[in-house]
C-alpha cells in the first residue's frame, strides 16, 4: 500500500513538476533564441569597435568606425534613402491596408476569395514579384506608362532606371506588398468593435463619415499602434525588395541602410564598419519604437 505524501510535500512535488513541464516548453525556443540571434548581438557589439575582415583576429580599434562614419557621404545617402522609405511607406501602407480591410470588412459573396487575393502578395515569391514588377515598370514597354500616356500624361517616368523615379516605384512595389497583411490585422481589429456602438452612433444621427471617426479610428486605437510599430521596423531595415527591384541604384538613390551594412561586410568584407553601421540602424530603430510607446502612453493616460 502506497504511503500518501503530507500535503506540503505533495504540493512542493506539483510545483516542480510544474516548473521542469513549463521549463521543457522554454528551453528549446530560449537555446535557438541564445545561440541565433543573443550571441550573434552580443558579438555585433563587440565587433563594431574593431578592424575585422572575418580572416584572422579582430584588431581593436575603439570608436574609429564611429568616426568613420561621421564622414561617410554614403551613408548619409543610405540614412537619407531608409527615412524617405520610411516616411512615405508607412502612412500608405496603413491607408491601403486600412481601406480594404474596411472594404472587406462585410458579409458579402465571395470575401474570403478577395481576402486571398488581397494577401497572397505578401506570400509570393518576392523574387518573381520584383521581376514582374521591374517589367511593369519599363520606361519603353511596361504597361504602367502606357497607361499614364491613355489618361494624358505626357511624360515617361524611368521608375527604376532613373534617379528621381526609382525610389518612389519601390515604395508603391512595398506598399502593394504589404498591405494584404495588414490588412488581415485591421480586419481583426474591427471585428473586435461592438456593433452596439455603430447603433448608438446610427441613432444620434451620425452618418458614415462621422461614425469612422468617432467610433471605428478610436476603438482600433490598439491596433494601429501596433502595425505603426510594425511598419516603422519593417521600413527602416527593408532589404531584399530594394535589392532586387534596383540593387541600389541608380547611382545610390536607393540605397539603404541595410542594403549598405550588406555591402560593407559581405561585399567587402569590412565587417567591424558593418557592425558599426548595424548599431546605429538599431538605436535608430529603438529610439523610434520607444518614441512611439510613449506616445501612446500619453494619449492612453
Amino acid at each position: 500500500m502506497a504511503t500518501l505524501l503530507p500535503a506540503p510535500a505533495r504540493r512542493r512535488r506539483t510545483v516542480w513538476r510544474d516548473t521542469a513541464v513549463g521549463w521543457s516548453f522554454i528551453l528549446p525556443n530560449f537555446v535557438g533564441f541564445a545561440v541565433l540571434t543573443l550571441v550573434p548581438v552580443l558579438a555585433l557589439f563587440y565587433l563594431a569597435f574593431t578592424n575585422w575582415n572575418v580572416f584572422g583576429l579582430a584588431e581593436w580599434t575603439g570608436p574609429a568606425n564611429f568616426q568613420r562614419l561621421m564622414h561617410d557621404a554614403s551613408f548619409w545617402t543610405a540614412l537619407r534613402n531608409t527615412l524617405y522609405y520610411t516616411v512615405f511607406h508607412i502612412p500608405l501602407t496603413m491607408v491601403a491596408s486600412l481601406g480594404l480591410a474596411l472594404l472587406l470588412n462585410r458579409k458579402l459573396r465571395g470575401v474570403a476569395f478577395f481576402r486571398t487575393v488581397a494577401f497572397f502578395p505578401y506570400i509570393a515569391a518576392i523574387v518573381a514579384t520584383a521581376q514582374v514588377w521591374n517589367m511593369l515598370f519599363s520606361p519603353e514597354y511596361g504597361p504602367i506608362n502606357h497607361i499614364l500616356h491613355f489618361f494624358g500624361f505626357s511624360g515617361n517616368p524611368g521608375w527604376t532606371v532613373s534617379a528621381d523615379g526609382s525610389m518612389p516605384a519601390v515604395i508603391i512595389v512595398g506598399t502593394w506588398r504589404e498591405m494584404g497583411y495588414y490588412m488581415l490585422i485591421f480586419l481583426a481589429g474591427l471585428q473586435t468593435i461592438p456593433g452596439e456602438l455603430y447603433e448608438a452612433a446610427r441613432m444620434d444621427g451620425a452618418n458614415a463619415w462621422h461614425r469612422f471617426w468617432t467610433v471605428t479610428v478610436p476603438s482600433l486605437r490598439p491596433t494601429t499602434f501596433f502595425v505603426t510599430v510594425m511598419l516603422t521596423i519593417g521600413s527602416f531595415k527593408v532589404f531584399d525588395l530594394i535589392l532586387l527591384l534596383t540593387n541600389g541604384g541608380p547611382g545610390q538613390s536607393t540605397l539603404v541602410l541595410s542594403q549598405y551594412i550588406y555591402q560593407k561586410g559581405f561585399q567587402e568584407n569590412q565587417f567591424g564598419y558593418a557592425s558599426a553601421i548595424s548599431i546605429v540602424l538599431f538605436a535608430i530603430c529603438f529610439l523610434v519604437t520607444v518614441v512611439q510607446f510613449l506616445v501612446n502612453k500619453r494619449r492612453n493616460a
